[in-house]
């Protein structure tokens, strides 16, 4: 079976790619032209080089392949309103339904986000049947991901595709070679953590996201849609979990939410004049002083997805960023303070 894998280079991209391997599938990766792929540059797979948001050029990528799954997305949130992130996200999305339906691929699972769902309290947390709460962040990749969401659900709804939807939820691991999500380990490991917010989220491995997307393929049904998601937290507790990983101290503070959003305005303010990207943003100090909180019972239940301990994660994380110089000197030592590399 040969499955086409958008956005293959990525941080889910280059764990899936993995786990579709170890299954016996053929994987096509698409990624971009001219992209730093070393992430997956080792692996026995087709890559494609193609543009997500030039239809011909996803077409031709989509062409005798028997599934396809859609991981190319922009994540980012700075600046929270952003044309080419909504373009990305909405048009590159219908590019795929597209070349999906021209090809009659057997089926689509298609890699959305959590942040599709209304989170709960950690006693009732959210499900795949909350409505869509997060517009009030003014973020364009939460509603970019929205509107695609309900895109692929209206194709899937009127038989044109048959979709699988699976909605991570806050992912560690290794291969983020950006850095993602690994920035808060890495700024727990440098001790650049004063305090935390209130809020919270739910973490999961990216290793079992990567077993749920390709359970995804032969598994749950049409039209449906899984968070794939682990544990919930609130930032006290995961920067106290990941010090304890990493073995550095921090300081076991929780800030109130005046200060929090007051130091995202800043950053924000501060960053518009510089042109560089905020450590806290607006959109983010208003998103890390709520409860994002979900439960993956679906997902368990009917994709079998794993949940490994998220320290588990958070290891594996930090022992890829060693591996691969992100925390290295000269001598090979592991110094408290570095700075990440330029991966661009």
């Amino acid at each position: 079976m040969r499955v086409l894998l958008t956005g293959a280079d990525g941080f889910v991209g280059s764990n899936l790619t993995r786990e579709l391997l170890k299954r016996g599938y053929r994987v096509r990766g698409m990624v971009q032209p001219n992209r730093n792929t070393s992430t997956i540059d080792a692996l026995e797979i087709e890559k494609v080089a193609s543009d997500l948001l030039d239809a011909d050029s996803v077409d031709a990528a989509m062409k005798d392949c028997d599934a396809v799954i859609h991981a190319a997305a922009s994540t980012s949130i700075w600046p929270a309103r952003s044309p080419i992130v909504r373009r990305i996200n909405l048009e590159g999305t219908h590019n795929v339904l597209h070349a999906a339906r021209n090809h009659r691929v057997r089926r689509m699972v298609h890699i959305g986000t959590a942040n599709s769902f209304a989170p709960g309290t950690r006693e009732r947390p959210g499900t795949e049947s909350g409505d869509y709460g997060s517009r009030r962040y003014g973020v364009d990749y939460m509603d970019s991901k929205y509107e695609a969401h309900l895109a692929v659900m209206e194709a899937s709804r009127r038989g044109d595709v048959p979709v699988v939807e699976v909605n991570p939820t806050f992912m560690w691991g290794p291969f983020d070679r950006a850095p993602g999500a690994g920035k808060m380990i890495l700024r727990v490991y440098r001790r650049e953590v004063p305090g935390s917010a209130k809020g919270g989220r739910n973490c999961v491995a990216v290793k079992d996201v990567a077993v749920g997307i390709a359970n995804a393929l032969t598994r749950g049904s049409v039209g449906e849609a899984y968070i794939l998601g682990n544990v919930n937290l609130s930032y006290p507790e995961i920067f106290q979990t990941i010090s304890r990983v990493v073995g550095v101290t921090i300081p076991d503070r929780t800030y109130p939410d005046w200060i929090v959003n007051a130091t995202g305005m800043g950053g924000s303010l501060v960053s518009f004049f510089r042109r560089t990207e905020p450590v806290v943003s607006r959109a983010m100090a208003r998103i890390s002083c709520d409860g994002h909180y979900y439960s993956a019972a679906k997902a368990v239940r009917e994709l079998g997805l794993p949940q490994t301990p998220v320290e588990v994660a958070i290891q594996e994380a930090l022992d890829w960023f060693i591996a691969n110089g992100y925390v290295y000197d000269e001598d090979g030592k592991i110094p408290r303070k570095f700075t990440v590399p330029s991966l661009t």
